[in-house]
């Protein structure tokens, strides 16, 4: 039995930083494809950023390229988002999602096996 858990959202202002964390139990993050998502209110869970198995490559949407960067402490089972330079369109709950090494594509929800229960960034202006 796999479960994700997120914590590190929190309430802050147009510019601050933010470090969320996703650690893993029953199964170790590296033997995963790692994501993160989020979803606004209104709006379709949309791809944030991606780690490969290995670790050795990452995928970020356009949106969050330069700001946001996914890593991943083997030692400790968790991978981690950190956002930079927050904006007010990246307030959304944000999910962790680990998917298997053999899939093709790391941009879909489709893509994921386990997903967390979420945590709440909201970014005021």
């Amino acid at each position: 039995q796999v479960k994700l858990v997120e914590s590190g959202g929190g309430l802050v202002q147009a510019g601050a930083s933010l470090r969320l964390s996703c650690t893993s139990s029953g199964r170790t993050v590296s033997s995963f494809r790692m994501g993160w998502f989020r979803q606004a209110p209104g709006k379709f869970r949309e791809f944030v950023a991606a780690l490969s198995w290995r670790g050795t490559n990452t995928y970020y949407a356009d949106s969050v390229k330069g700001r946001f960067t996914i890593t991943r402490d083997d030692a400790k089972n968790t991978v981690y988002l950190q956002m930079n330079n927050l904006k007010p369109d990246d307030t959304a709950v944000y999910y962790c999602a680990a998917g298997p090494i053999q899939m093709e594509s790391y941009f879909y929800v489709g893509d994921y096996d386990y997903w967390g229960q979420g945590t709440q960034v909201t970014v005021l202006p």
